[in-house]
């Protein structure tokens, strides 16, 4: 599925919506989808397979300690499996865009 960047937006207020309860601000998700860029259009890019050693990775290393700033004293592992069961263990649908805005609302960092 390919979505504009207005779909993949209503998508990730949804979830935050329904899963943790979280009213989005617009232009945090928003910084966060243009970080994105691609991955935002659909496909296995736009979701976060937590049950991946991979996925995590990359969730730490791209997006918590080089974009946020974070270091491993932070607590990465902890925070990304808490967003993980927030969003739902069976859950298969997790956006990134949800995902990395939860990270980011954890940690107080506005982009």
């Amino acid at each position: 599925m390919v979505y504009t960047k207005e779909e993949y937006i209503k998508l990730n207020v949804k979830q935050l919506k329904e899963k943790v309860n979280v009213d989005a601000d617009m232009n945090q998700l928003e910084a966060i989808v243009k970080h994105l860029g691609i991955a935002a259009q659909g496909g296995d890019a736009s979701l976060v397979a937590c049950e991946q050693e991979s996925e995590r990775e990359l969730i730490k290393n791209n997006f918590l300690k080089s974009f946020l700033g974070l270091t491993n004293k932070d607590g990465l592992d902890a925070s990304i499996e808490k967003v993980c069961k927030d969003l739902g263990v069976s859950n298969t649908h997790k956006y990134r865009a949800a995902f990395y805005y939860l990270l980011a609302k954890h940690y107080g960092k506005t982009l």
